[in-house]
């Protein structure tokens, strides 16, 4: 198939290009700096160049690269900012949604993410509603990941990926990562709130696995949702950082994510706990 993947770039994205290219497909990233085509050609793909926010470019390149499939996974997440990264999900998944609707792609996967669901007891599935009542900054993110599904919706077939944590290479929790450089000053407290992770090459894997699911929603999660009392302690340990201190408390969005569902589609995570994966990829230098 003729996979175009939007934020090819990006840290799934860099993971997911020699995945599609390995399984037979002809793929095309979708780059806005043109420094970034020689870095698709060395990984087998080809490339076209737009800003997802400049809709006449968008348009034009989708109808140049005439894909059967898109996945989108663009974020604004080295930033840290909720309003940038929700301009992405509003207007450039808008943007991106009507150019492939008019160059007439079949199937969207997009990128979501699992920390916009209500409050409740356990893991959420995706049944939850997502939290419409959470107070700023939260509640820019809930409406963000609400216009981004909602719009992805309206292609022919729609499947939408919510993402736990990321943690791998490029993300916030690497051995050069914001959190790690915070663990190794004793900054990084271990509260209350639950959190489900999953690796970034896991989570490239379950895109390529949802080129041929059902559509619908699904959990990227590994299997051990884990309170920060729990998990901050063996990150910690495994960057040779001091003990975190511990402190009360819960945050909006930390109640985890159950992944049952895309492990009944087919989805093996090579990660199944961050108890193994933190270890292993940071002690390895990811």
């Amino acid at each position: 198939m003729k996979i175009l993947v939007a934020g090819a770039s990006g840290v799934i994205g860099r993971s997911l290009i020699p995945l599609l290219v390995q399984e037979g497909h002809e793929v095309v990233g979708l780059i806005r700096n043109p420094e970034q085509a020689k870095k698709l050609q060395e990984a087998g793909a080809s490339s076209v160049q737009a800003d997802v926010f400049d809709r006449e470019a968008l348009f034009q390149a989708l109808a140049e690269a005439s894909p059967e499939i898109v996945i989108h996974q663009l974020t604004a997440l080295q930033t840290m900012d909720t309003a940038a990264n929700a301009r992405i999900r509003i207007e450039g998944t808008r943007n991106l949604v009507d150019a492939s609707l008019a160059a007439g792609v079949r199937r969207m996967i997009a990128q979501s993410i699992t920390m916009t669901y209500a409050p409740g007891e356990g893991p959420a599935t995706e049944e939850c509603p997502l939290d419409f009542e959470a107070p700023e900054p939260q509640l820019t993110s809930v409406r963000g990941v609400h216009a981004l599904e909602t719009a992805v919706a309206e292609m022919s077939e729609s499947v939408i990926l919510r993402y736990a944590v990321l943690y791998g290479e490029g993300t916030w929790y690497a051995p050069n990562g914001l959190f790690a450089e915070q663990a190794r000053l004793g900054e990084l407290p271990a509260a209350e709130g639950v959190t489900s992770f999953v690796h970034t090459e896991d989570a490239a894997a379950a895109a390529v696995l949802a080129l041929n699911w059902t559509p619908g929603i699904y959990n990227i999660a590994d299997s051990e949702p884990a309170a920060g009392t729990e998990w901050v302690p063996v990150y910690a340990e495994a960057l040779h950082a001091p003990a975190p201190r511990i402190v009360p408390g819960s945050g909006r969005g930390e109640r985890g994510a159950s992944n049952a569902k895309a492990l009944r589609a087919g989805w093996q995570p090579r990660f199944a706990s961050w108890r193994e994966g933190f270890p292993a990829t940071l002690q390895s230098g990811e």
